[in-house]
């Protein structure tokens, strides 16, 4: 499939949407709502090990709260981390590709039932093959400061992600997303790495920001998309992870300074401890602000809403709903 054919899919679910499309929310927090327990470096990819059953049934379940794209549960999934798990480099790469499947297996058998349903309410969704950040497989909270230390450069940067694409673009989803990047080295790791690998599916590249203006690494946005405005492999491009209360300020800032489709699906506002691995309360959103905010964030230009830690199905049911009620 030619980038042209592929971006054409982005395009046309972004016009069945109204021009505004429903990210999922969640993965971890409903895994966890059903029990499954994470007290692991390779946080919910454990379950690509232990329940893949319960994956595809979250997937499910955000799918009928009205998500457009589901994000596979690869964020946390490198063969490096399987390595340590004792699993072997193909075993590894199974799971990797297993990630794409469950989405794609959800979606489909979504979608057979309910587009005979007169009047329904749904599209086809989308599914967006989850790269975490280097940050997220080192496990100690480095995505939330983007210090990878003087060690770290670009080519190694892209030898760590270069395997995880392959396999997960040979598994055909609809669209890449990496997650939380919290540096401009890394940014620019992913976009080197589309264009020499030469990724024929759409892409998009969201950042983490603790102080809702820079990235985590203190560097400038404007710095870190100085790479991606340049490249045609990148679609979109925004903030996850995030607290909520910095997202309108963000959206406003990447309009001015890029051209692409902004992407925003934060965090419902607690804080992630990252040294003792556990949710800190906060200036909380509930599910009535998120619905609130979702209208707001869409006028400033958002074009993919969605959640991401600690937010729910009936999070992304409360953004569907307002999506869904402007574009009519």
């Amino acid at each position: 499939m030619g980038i042209e054919k592929a971006t054409t899919l982005l395009d046309d679910l972004l016009h069945n949407a109204g021009g505004c499309a429903v990210i999922d929310g969640g993965l971890a927090t409903q895994l966890e709502k059903h029990g499954a327990v994470f007290n692991d470096p390779l946080w919910s990819a454990v379950c690509l090990i232990n329940d893949p059953d319960l994956i595809k049934k979250v997937h499910l379940e955000y799918l009928e709260a009205g998500a457009d794209i589901l994000v596979t549960s690869s964020y946390q999934a490198t063969i490096p981390g399987f390595i340590s798990k004792g699993l072997s480099v193909e075993e590894g790469e199974l799971l990797l590709e297993k990630s794409v499947k469950l989405a794609i297996e959800a979606r489909d058998s979504f979608w057979d039932s309910v587009k005979c349903i007169p009047g329904h309410n749904y599209n086809r969704a989308l599914v967006a093959a989850s790269i975490g950040s280097y940050g997220a497989y080192l496990a100690d909270g480095s995505e939330y400061s983007g210090h990878y230390g003087p060690d770290v450069n670009v080519d190694k940067l892209k030898d760590f992600h270069r395997r995880r694409l392959r396999i997960l673009v040979d598994a055909s989803p609809d669209l890449l997303a990496f997650e939380t990047i919290p540096n401009k080295l890394e940014a620019q790791a992913c976009v080197e790495l589309l264009e020499e690998e030469n990724v024929q599916i759409p892409s998009w590249i969201c950042f983490s920001s603790v102080d809702g203006e820079n990235a985590p690494s203190g560097e400038s946005f404007e710095k870190c998309l100085y790479a991606i405005n340049k490249s045609d492999k990148v679609n979109a491009v925004g903030i996850n992870c995030t607290p909520p209360h910095f997202i309108e300020a963000l959206i406003t800032k990447f309009k001015e300074l890029t051209n692409k489709h902004i992407v925003v699906y934060p965090n419902s506002g607690e804080v992630w401890d990252g040294r003792f691995k556990k949710w800190l309360p906060s200036n909380c959103f509930g599910d009535d602000k998120f619905e609130s905010f979702t209208s707001r964030w869409r006028k400033l230009g958002a074009t993919f809403i969605g959640g991401c830690c600690r937010t729910t199905p009936s999070t992304i049911r409360a953004v569907s709903k307002v999506l869904k009620e402007s574009s009519h």
